[in-house]
């Protein structure tokens, strides 16, 4: 069975939302979570790969550089430490919010290397998206065009949302993406709001119409608008007048609400959004 496959970096507000999102996600699918906790091999090297044997002619720093390499490996170890007693909270938390066999995993090595090897068992991962600083947040962009997997982002607990916007653009990869919502349980219940950026033609209106058509005989209270104007702003707009709980989009393609997802665009919307983001591939 697939799983939720959550990643936890810290102790705070922002691995509590992830934690919480994440039980919420496995709950509703009744698919088994997974937190994982990676200690990048880049910024904490294995023992192997800090080890000085072999090195010949270091001469008067080979004491020196051997007492660095053993203070990286010292580092790596309290770090990943750290890592299980963060993993260890995060499992109490999860098991409290009702998550379904909920585990931990732990991994050495390159942070977006771990995720492409586990998204063939991986359902749906949720990553937080934090402040600039926030260790998760640098991976973000490569890890929405590495992986094909659901990608939920999120800074705050989302818990049974009551609304959520839909961005539409008529193309492949957003008509399957309005497939995926129709199909899965996870947001059964809530209310859409579609919408659609772009010029009013009988094209456009059609498409629209047909998208409405397909979540509503899914069993979804939906509100429909094509509207004009740059994507990136109605969309931001719209969420906030719709009060919308999460925006979910398509990702990665040419249209202009596809192109959110590719480059600087990306960044901006994950730093605009306020709420979280579900992007589907």
């Amino acid at each position: 069975m697939k799983k939720i496959l959550a990643c936890i970096d810290g102790i705070g507000t922002l691995s509590e939302a992830v934690c919480d999102t994440a039980a919420w996600a496995s709950a509703t699918l009744q698919a088994p979570l997974s937190l994982l906790h990676v200690l990048d091999r880049r910024e904490f090297p294995t023992e192997d790969e800090t080890s000085l044997s072999g090195t010949i002619g270091l001469g008067a720093r080979e004491s020196l550089l051997q007492e660095l390499a053993e203070l990286d490996a010292k580092r790596a170890k309290l770090v990943r430490e750290q890592g299980r007693v963060m993993l260890a909270a995060a499992l109490e938390r999860a098991q409290q919010d009702g998550a379904f066999e909920p585990t931990t995993l732990q991994r050495h090595d390159d942070f977006v290397t771990s995720l492409q090897e586990l998204q063939g068992e991986t359902r749906l991962l949720i990553l937080g998206k934090g402040s600039k600083g926030d260790a998760l947040g640098v991976h973000i962009e490569p890890t929405v065009r590495a992986l094909h997997r659901p990608i939920l982002l999120t800074d705050k607990a989302l818990v049974d949302p009551k609304r959520f916007l839909l961005a539409f653009d008529g193309s492949a990869t957003s008509r399957k993406a309005l497939q995926m919502v129709a199909d899965s349980p996870l947001l059964k219940g809530a209310a859409c709001s579609l919408v659609m950026v772009g010029p009013s033609t009988y094209d456009t209106s059609k498409e629209l119409e047909a998208a409405e058509k397909l979540l509503c005989d899914a069993g979804f209270e939906v509100d429909a608008k094509l509207l004009a104007g740059e994507a990136d702003e109605v969309i931001v707009e719209q969420l906030k007048a719709q009060r919308a709980d999460l925006l979910v989009m398509g990702a990665y393609g040419h249209s202009r609400i596809r192109q959110l997802l590719v480059g600087s665009t990306t960044s901006t919307l994950v730093r605009r959004s306020p709420v979280p983001l579900l992007l589907l591939r």
